[in-house]
């Protein structure tokens, strides 16, 4: 029983390199096909994830279905996404160019129809995205960003600024009006 839970039918270093050359496939593949794969915005996205999941696995494991087999996979696969991160870490850069730039959806109030159209995002996961963060058109949003990483950021108009520069504008009119009073009054007193 145990001999088949530890046993390596092949060789150590093929378990080593399948996970990590899946690691990078993967990572290439996901950078290529964008963010929208990482947003998981519906459920077909979702789907695709899960399913990425299973069709990877043989590709990792090969014949092995051993502990020892799994262990290894799992061991490479960490040390391959820790070793990558490092690296990313200290070469900006490459950060930059495998991540990829973020990409601004909305703009004081204004969506960029172009940009939607470009991450193959429809209006209704847009709203859906907005609603999560309690807004409810897009009207009140200042500035909508889809991140490298598939996250979206969602910074909120100020709801009392109308209500600010209103009443700026009615303290100027107040102050314009009282001008143009204490004028008339030195014009009827010259005149």
């Amino acid at each position: 029983m145990f001999q088949n839970m530890f046993h390596l039918p092949v060789p150590l270093l093929e378990k080593v390199v399948r996970p990590i050359i899946v690691y990078l496939c993967l990572v290439i593949f996901v950078r290529i096909f964008g963010k929208r794969e990482l947003a998981q915005l519906n459920p077909f996205d979702l789907i695709v994830l899960l399913c990425l999941s299973n069709t990877v696995q043989n590709a990792i494991i090969g014949e092995d279905n051993s502990v020892t087999g799994g262990i290894i996979g799992v061991f490479s696969l960490l040390a391959i996404n820790y070793l990558l991160s490092r690296l990313l870490f200290r070469m900006p850069k490459l950060n930059q160019a495998l991540e990829g730039k973020e990409t601004i959806l909305i703009l004081q109030g204004q969506v960029d129809w172009a940009a939607l159209k470009k991450e193959a995002l429809t209006e209704i996961e847009l709203k859906s995205v907005l609603h999560k963060f309690g807004l409810n058109d897009f009207s009140q949003v200042k500035k909508c960003v889809l991140e490298p990483s598939g996250n979206f950021y969602v910074e909120q108009n100020d709801p009392l600024r109308e209500v600010h520069e209103r009443g700026e504008i009615l303290r100027q009119l107040t102050a314009l009006n009282a001008e143009v009073n204490d004028l008339k009054t030195m014009l009827a007193s010259k005149g």
